[in-house]
């Protein structure tokens, strides 16, 4: 267990940011703030932020109607800018690993390594065989330094930059605990990246993003329907919550249509499933967990259980995270639940770890 205190976690996605924070009370985790804030269209586009002061005011926004006085937080990067390889590699101690990694990075990222942050973990060492599965996780300094320099911009001090799929395993391993045997899946389908990351017997072996997510459903009523990015959205995400803007009764191609797009986006998924079991040895995959605003849809859930032929249920990152309902607006909480793991999982980093 890390030591020192809990940072402020600060999910900036494409669409809008979530903020969470955590004390322990009474020696249980316990959200004390939370915070949502709509981003305007096109502030990120192709994981590229394109109006960083949108992002600056939805920051300074939050902070000031939710008061909150730590400055200190975590962010999240994630799509074209991080790569994560699991490799396995003869085993070594720490300082030779460390002199090591740069090369071992040079063989597998795509990008000049001093272009790109780079980290890794142990994941377990293998010494009957002399190996030992090691994770390489590499960032690109500019989409890193981005982040950094918005949160300062928002007067917040930048302590942890995390992925986004290791985000949503803190949530479920804080929740759910990790499984010491099986294989599991979690899959955040957020509105432009879906990411993905297999965890077998407890420990990462396969991640992926797949550039896709809620928005191709939107694009797809609005170019339908002829109607606008807002209206679609409505339509969209009222049967995602299962109600309706009173103002407007969602059209009976609607529900076709998300299907037709939700298929689609299925499929990929399962791409990605199927080529893990074929490349790992893996029969199957035990069980699914969806989060990300999208995986409210509730032919989400379906679609990937019939491909994937595995229980498939969403990820409750308040399943074993208590929640001080005398700080945090319970209702806007239900209405994000889905949508707040990485917020979640960032909340959990503390301020003495290692950045």
């Amino acid at each position: 267990m890390a030591e020192g205190n809990y940072l402020v976690g600060v999910d900036i996605g494409s669409s809008s940011i979530k903020l969470c924070q955590l004390k322990d009370i009474r020696g249980k985790r316990t959200l004390v703030k939370f915070g949502y804030y709509a981003l305007p269209p096109q502030t990120i586009v192709d994981g590229h932020v394109q109006n960083a002061p949108a992002i600056v005011e939805g920051l300074n926004q939050l902070y000031n109607q939710l008061k909150i006085k730590r400055r200190e937080v975590a962010l999240a990067v994630s799509g074209h800018a991080v790569i994560i390889k699991k490799m396995a590699l003869p085993l070594m101690t720490s300082a030779e690993l460390d002199e090591q990694i740069d090369w071992e990075a040079e063989q597998q990222i795509p990008y000049d390594i001093k272009d790109v942050q780079i980290d890794y973990d142990v994941l377990r060492k293998r010494p009957e065989q002399g190996q030992m599965d090691v994770l390489l996780v590499a960032a690109k300094k500019e989409d890193v330094n981005d982040a950094a320099q918005i949160a300062r911009d928002a007067k917040l001090k930048p302590m942890v930059i995390d992925v986004d799929a290791f985000s949503v395993q803190n949530a479920f391993e804080a929740n759910y605990g990790l499984p010491k045997d099986g294989t599991v899946a979690l899959i955040n389908i957020g509105a432009s990246l879906t990411t993905i990351n297999i965890l077998s017997q407890g420990i990462p072996s396969f991640t992926r993003n797949i550039i896709n997510g809620g928005n191709a459903i939107t694009e797809e009523i609005q170019k339908r329907l002829g109607i606008s990015w807002d209206e679609a959205e409505t339509y969209k995400t009222g049967i995602a919550g299962g109600v309706v803007d009173g103002r407007s009764v969602v059209p009976s191609e609607v529900p076709q249509i998300i299907k037709q797009v939700v298929e689609g986006l299925s499929g990929e998924i399962l791409r990605s499933l199927d080529f893990y079991l074929a490349t790992s040895g893996e029969k199957e995959i035990g069980r699914v967990f969806v989060a990300g605003g999208t995986a409210n849809i509730p032919e989400v859930g379906a679609a990937i259980e019939r491909r994937a032929k595995a229980p498939v249920e969403l990820l409750d990152p308040f399943k074993d995270i208590a929640v001080d309902l005398k700080e945090v607006n319970g209702d806007m909480l239900n209405l994000h639940r889905a949508q707040v793991c990485v917020a979640i999982g960032l909340s959990l980093r503390k301020d003495k770890e290692k950045v």
